[in-house]
């Protein structure tokens, strides 16, 4: 994670998906599997854990940025249901997903969690276009 005075992300949240742009708060990410649109934030200030560990400022501001990606990923995807969970069990650091899910979706209507099959990456033309789409949706 990080020390106390700067911000690391988190080398698994890193390594599983793809950088789309800093808000004021959060980083945004696209989850690297194709078969859920799934955008992850991340509050850029060290040694957070939990929502209640943000004060209360940062936690209006992070909530507005939840909800500008759930708007634009629900423009984007025409999902029928936006789930938001802010877990950590298995990254500690504080990050929300932001995941479009579809009746279709092969873990519908359980969660993504543990679902059945492999994930299923993203060729690189299809994650940029799909960077490039939310970055022009959280742009506007």
């Amino acid at each position: 994670m990080s020390d106390a005075s700067t911000f690391v992300l988190d080398p698994r949240l890193e390594g599983d998906s793809f950088p789309v742009l800093d808000l004021t708060l959060a980083t945004v990410r696209l989850m690297d599997d194709a078969r859920f649109p799934w955008a992850i934030l991340v509050p850029r200030r060290p040694g957070l854990a939990e929502l209640i560990d943000l004060d209360s400022e940062a936690r209006a501001t992070l909530w507005g940025e939840i909800d500008a990606v759930s708007r634009a990923l629900k423009a984007l995807t025409t999902c029928d249901k936006l789930n938001v969970a802010a877990l950590g069990n298995m990254v500690r650091q504080l990050h929300i997903h932001v995941i479009a899910r579809f009746e279709r979706d092969a873990a519908w209507p359980g969660a993504v969690w543990g679902a059945g099959g492999e994930r299923q990456t993203y060729g690189a033309p299809q994650a940029m276009r799909l960077v490039g789409q939310l970055r022009g949706a959280l742009a506007a």
